[in-house]
């Protein structure tokens, strides 16, 4: 389709305006163009994915994050598969928790426990966890009770608290347990054990799968194949584009306002809009402005963001994982990636590594305002300090930002979100979806479901997107 704005200050109107080209604004534009829908997107960045984008450094691919490619959805694996063919591999998951300089496995394996922490150390996470069964935390209102039903005190101060708390810079005591029973849902000391020792017949908890897909090049390639391929069927994708203003009357969008790099200014105009911006910025994007509750509960809803700092080793392979949760407290860093276990193809030399070390952080505190070549010191200095990986090894690297890129779940943000949530229900023609634009811990697939589901209600369909992660069953179960 040809780019349709304002001319003379008429609005000619195309079908569907997509604020954001990440997974979730891409999905529901497969879905929309699919079903001969014009569909124009609008993205801030200058490359498709989002948080799941790829960013290719020398010789190396980088993924901003780690992004395994696991669903239940048979929507969503077809439009990966079809999307990617064979170029979607199959890769194996090993994860570990690094902690007091030892690798744990997780979930717990009982003989690695009791080697890793001692036999003094593992009677006392047993004790904890049988006082706990007797004695339990009757609500669950936080991180801290939902974690210690499950776990023990012991393991929760062990293995839990000092890595959720690096992550959301708040303590655990003030992260509600919402967060913890969609990340961990169906996991416990008792079942994890069981695992261990016998498998479960009928499936085995998130934690446990052992193998996912991933595209051969990292996250990037199946979105920026997705983009081609809506650019191919007649969608518009224009970059470096900020929504700037969304106007309205009567709860029905009328148009949208943007802005280029250049700042310069166009109007653009469509009968339905997805939205996958964050959902504060959504808000306060709104012309006229909404009321003033409104705002205040937007305002009151905060964002985690993070900071990776790609290195370059010339080192052999240090360690196996795929990834590394680093619950060492006497380092900043919070996760270790390691792109050659995730694709051989990520890092082209036999004899180099690549890696992503990622550090929690809020946006413009001092580690965010921190120069690239000072966060890259700090990086190298903490590997070396738990011992993964040798500064002399230091090749070459780049630090990337992720703003905005974990909504906060803290004690008051539920009653926030419902504030938001219950004013945008109002308006005829808009929904938003993906993690920034429903403030929701989504993962990859949720966020796909959320914008195909919005593009089939565009179609006449009647979805309820807010149901997307919010059952009992967790989404990395395997069937039977």
């Amino acid at each position: 389709m040809g780019i349709i704005k304002s001319v003379d200050g008429k609005c000619q109107k195309t079908d569907v305006i997509i604020f954001g080209a990440g997974p979730s604004g891409l999905a529901g534009a497969d879905k929309l163009i699919r079903n001969n829908k014009e569909v124009l997107i609008f993205e801030k960045d200058k490359q498709v994915g989002g948080i799941s984008k790829t960013i290719k450094f020398k010789s190396c691919y980088f993924d901003l994050g780690g992004h395994r490619f696991f669903t239940k959805s048979k929507e969503v694996n077809d439009l990966w598969n079809r999307t990617l063919g064979d170029n979607f591999l199959n890769r194996p998951r090993l994860s570990r928790i690094y902690y007091k300089n030892k690798f744990f496995n997780y979930p717990i394996k009982p003989i690695n426990a009791l080697v890793g922490l001692g036999v003094i150390n593992a009677i006392k996470i047993l004790v904890s966890y049988l006082k706990i069964k007797i004695f339990p935390y009757k609500e669950e209102k936080t991180f801290e009770h939902w974690v210690s039903n499950r776990f023990g005190k012991k393991l929760y101060n062990t293995f839990f608290k000092t890595y959720t708390e690096k992550l959301w810079g708040i303590p655990c005591s003030q992260i509600q347990a919402e967060w913890a029973a969609q990340r961990i849902k169906g996991l416990s000391l008792l079942t994890a054990v069981k695992n261990a020792i016998i498998p479960n017949k009928n499936g085995t908890v998130k934690t446990l799968i052992n193998e996912f897909k991933y595209p051969k090049y990292g996250p990037g390639m199946m979105y920026e194949q997705m983009a081609q391929n809506i650019e191919k069927a007649g969608g518009d994708i224009l970059m470096e584009q900020e929504v700037i203003k969304i106007k309205y009357d009567d709860f029905i969008i009328k148009s949208v306002v943007t802005r280029d790099k250049n700042n310069n200014e166009a109007e653009y105009c469509a009968d339905n809009f997805l939205s996958s911006m964050p959902i504060t910025t959504l808000v306060k994007s709104l012309s006229p402005a909404v009321p003033q509750e409104v705002l205040e509960a937007a305002g009151n809803l905060t964002y985690r963001s993070f900071i990776t700092i790609s290195v370059i080793l010339n080192s052999p392979n240090p360690f196996p994982d795929t990834w590394i949760y680093v619950h060492s407290p006497e380092v900043k860093m919070g996760r270790i990636q390691n792109f050659k276990s995730w694709s051989p193809f990520m890092v082209s030399n036999k004899n180099q590594i690549a890696l992503g070390l990622e550090y929690f952080c809020t946006e413009g505190d001092d580690l965010w305002n921190m120069k690239d070549t000072d966060l890259i010191k700090l990086g190298l200095k903490e590997l070396e300090k738990i011992k993964l990986g040798k500064g002399e090894d230091f090749v070459s690297g780049f630090v990337a930002r992720v703003s905005k890129a974990y909504p906060v779940y803290d004690t008051n943000y539920k009653k926030h979100i419902e504030v938001v949530k219950k004013y945008l229900s109002k308006f005829k023609n808009i929904q938003p979806i993906g993690r920034y634009g429903m403030f929701k811990y989504n993962n990859m697939d949720h966020s796909i479901l959320t914008g195909i589901y919005a593009a089939e209600n565009i179609l006449g369909k009647n979805n309820n997107i807010w149901a997307v992660n919010a059952d009992k069953e967790y989404h990395e179960e395997k069937g039977k």
